[in-house]
């Protein structure tokens, strides 16, 4: 997969299809759909940077936060979109990812970025878990800067600093 435009280098990409049902009235992708692209991304970046001896659905990873900034609607397309994932933040029991997502090979339209914040959860003692030193030295391995979301700037240009 091709690198994807104001994404940093660090990032794995991802081929995503975007599926015929994805479109809604207006022939662009829904958006409800961009979660789904995320979550997909999220699965194949868990097994490359985990391991594929390691099954974290089993472990426990939950979903705590996501953010979207829609960035322009994004038609049908017959080749994959491509999203692409990396780690923003680690604390002790979670970590933040951001994602960018853009049209096929060819296309260097960035449609949509957002972020995600995920807790490492045990499932048996229904408890957050510590990260373990893999999984940091993993996520530090695509570790990069989180993309700034149009609320953030807002907040940024409101107080007088540069967005």
């Amino acid at each position: 997969m091709s690198p994807l435009p104001d994404v940093p280098e660090v990032a794995d990409v991802f081929p995503i299809t975007v599926r015929w049902s994805d479109m809604d009235a207006y022939a662009h992708v829904n958006n409800v759909q961009y979660l789904r692209f995320f979550e997909e991304a999220r699965v194949h970046a868990f097994k490359r940077w985990f391991g594929a001896d390691r099954d974290l659905i089993d472990e426990g990873m939950l979903v705590v936060s996501q953010a979207i900034d829609y960035l322009l609607p994004m038609g049908y397309a017959y080749a994959p979109a491509r999203v692409a994932v990396w780690c923003t933040a680690v604390g002790a029991a979670s970590f933040d990812l951001g994602y960018a997502v853009a049209g096929p090979d060819g296309d260097e339209t960035v449609y949509a970025r957002g972020r995600v914040s995920l807790v490492a959860y045990d499932l048996v003692e229904q408890r957050p878990r510590r990260l373990g030193e893999a999984e940091r030295a993993a996520l530090g391995e695509v570790f990069a800067e989180a993309p700034l979301l149009r609320h953030e700037a807002k907040v940024l240009r409101a107080k007088g600093l540069k967005a």
